[in-house]
């Protein structure tokens, strides 16, 4: 066996590892593939004649190339589309949910967890994902983001206040069964009325609609006004609301005339709304399994 070859067997043991952490990161599938493999081109020109530590080394540039991904994503302002949105488990409103779909749901954790992480900067992203779940200490986190390591601590500390937080925290004052469906119904409340004011109040500024439409990309309006403006256009007062669970989120099942035409799940966060997707259409609606 060549150098070259033992090398590149050496580093297919750690690929599962290294493609689990960007696509942590980066939330691609096929970016997390980019990305191990320029990890295994870094590797191929730089040999392991001079790394001590082959795992932390290809942790470290693993690590780095993703944010650099992360940081060419922002700087570009990728804001307009992005994937495709995975395929909803849908349950009726206040379901605890059937045992036999507990790796399905295990999935839509998954999804969730993503859908939050996207909301972090790359730097609390990166801090948070590394510290937490591949339990990388400190100082080479700090390294990495060119950053002292007290202030890497904080980046995963603040990331990680967030990611609790939008991840339906049940407020104290909501009595609801399930977090967050008394502003939902506020929303389709509004919405009904036309009640422009009411629906930016229960949105936050920054409050993002993804909207799958059965496309390869997934199209991404942003801001209270532009959701409300939104929710006004196109509510129709004759439709029907089923209240649904969607991947443990509040959501609704909208129909007209009996046929579903929307589903919508709701990201709330204290009082407000942070986020909506929204599957539409009879094609992408068909691929989903809607509760009777």
């Amino acid at each position: 066996m060549t150098d070259q070859e033992l090398l590149a067997a050496q580093f297919e043991e750690h690929r599962d590892r290294l493609h689990r952490l960007a696509y942590r990161l980066l939330g691609s599938g096929a970016e997390a593939d980019d990305a191990v493999q320029e990890t295994w081109l870094r590797l191929a020109r730089t040999g392991d004649d001079e790394i001590d530590n082959l795992g932390g080394w290809l942790t470290t540039v693993t690590s780095r190339v993703s944010l650099n991904m992360l940081r060419s994503r922002a700087t570009r302002g990728e804001s307009e589309y992005d994937d495709a949105l995975a395929d909803p488990i849908v349950e009726p409103a206040g379901s605890v949910g059937d045992p036999e779909a507990s790796a399905e749901l295990t999935d839509a954790v998954e999804t969730a967890l993503l859908l939050v992480l996207n909301r972090l900067s790359p730097a609390e992203r990166v801090a948070f994902v590394l510290h937490d779940t591949f339990d990388v200490p400190f100082e080479q986190i700090g390294e990495l983001l060119d950053r002292a390591p007290e202030a890497a601590r904080q980046l995963a500390s603040r990331a990680r206040r967030r990611v609790r937080a939008q991840s339906g925290t049940t407020d104290a004052s909501d009595s609801s069964p399930e977090p967050g469906r008394r502003i939902v119904d506020a929303f389709f409340a509004a919405a009904r009325e036309g009640d422009f004011d009411g629906l930016v109040s229960l949105l936050a500024p920054d409050v993002a609609l993804r909207v799958d439409g059965g496309l390869s990309a997934t199209a991404i309006v942003r801001g209270a006004t532009t959701v409300a403006s939104r929710a006004l256009m196109f509510s129709n007062p004759g439709a029907v609301l089923k209240p649904v669970s969607i991947d443990g989120r509040p959501g609704a099942l909208v129909l007209a005339g009996g046929v579903p035409v929307s589903l919508m799940a709701f990201e709330v966060e204290g009082d407000v709304v942070i986020g909506i997707d929204a599957y539409t259409g009879e094609e992408r609606l068909a691929g989903i399994r809607l509760p009777a």
